[in-house]
């Protein structure tokens, strides 16, 4: 059986641009698709709510699920698509889907207004926790806004997709990262940006020159090692790799600029308490607007 690409809804924009964007993804992987509406307190779906303290949230829920379902059946009708409401807080419901997911998309509100509660701090606790994939799309989000603009400089979905970028770090493990990103990459037909910022080791003081240029060599001789069995393993790839110095949030921010599809990863928490994702991701997912998918590893 097929594991969904899953999208989670509250009928705040960013909720909804994230349940296009995972109709998009669904479609280009040849997954279905599942709508999920989480609320504590819910009916049985089949139940109709008597008390009108029930009654409301339980309308709330169908009106959300039945109007973002249509809309994205008319649009993708290659996508199976099935939609539920969970009678669970959003927080447990969304990290309960990811146990079961290809990926887990959920709307992200970045710096901008307060809109949303998948939005907000329940989204940030959920990719701190998530057992898989989860990628952060903006209010804004669009089909075009995949693609590069048009001769005439207007947002266009029949241009080459933009490139996917990924933020890589040789010094641990990130095999679950790359092979996202790859994959990602190929299914678009978009170039991969690889990219890897690497610093003076703390308590070293200030190298000289020689010292310095030293340290860049062993960056590039790793990670271009890192690479050569992703370039072997997907072929049809064309990789540009990239290798900075500076403050890793600040730099992946300004490299991720035009990027259609962002691909970072985060250690795997051991217990789900609190909402930090450590403060690379956390820049990322402020910062950043083009979507963001976060990978767990360990």
């Amino acid at each position: 059986m097929l594991n969904p690409v899953v999208a989670g809804l509250d009928g705040s924009r960013e909720s909804l641009a994230a349940a296009g964007w995972a109709a998009r993804e669904a479609l280009r992987r040849g997954l279905p698709l599942r709508l999920v509406h989480a609320r504590e307190g819910l009916p049985e779906e089949e139940t109709e709510a008597t008390l009108p303290e029930l009654r409301a949230p339980q309308d709330e829920a169908r009106r959300v699920l039945r109007g973002a379902g249509d809309r994205l059946n008319e649009c993708y009708p290659q996508v199976h698509i099935a939609a539920e409401q969970v009678r669970l807080p959003p927080g447990p419901a969304l990290l309960a889907e990811s146990d079961n997911a290809e990926l887990l998309v959920i709307g992200s509100q970045g710096l901008g207004r307060v809109e949303g509660l998948l939005a907000g701090s329940v989204a940030m606790a959920t990719v701190a926790h998530a057992a898989g994939p989860v990628v952060l799309v903006r209010a804004d989000d669009t089909a075009e806004r995949e693609h590069v603009p048009d001769g005439s400089g207007k947002p266009s979905a029949r241009t080459p997709y933009r490139d996917v970028a990924v933020a890589v770090d040789v010094g641990r493990p990130c095999d679950a990262v790359l092979e996202f990103a790859f994959r990602a990459a190929q299914l678009r037909g978009a170039p991969l940006r690889v990219v890897h910022v690497w610093h003076v080791p703390f308590g070293r003081g200030i190298p000289d020159a020689e010292e310095r240029g030293l340290i860049r060599e062993n960056a590039e001789r790793e990670f271009a090692v890192l690479l050569v069995p992703w370039r072997d393993k997907f072929p049809g790839v064309f990789v540009r790799d990239a290798l900075y110095e500076g403050r890793a949030a600040q730099v992946l921010v300004k490299a991720a600029g035009g990027a259609g599809l962002l691909v970072a990863g985060r250690r795997r928490r051991r217990a789900a308490v609190g909402s930090h994702t450590g403060p690379v991701a956390h820049a990322l997912i402020h910062h950043v607007t083009c979507p963001i998918a976060v990978i767990p590893h360990d």
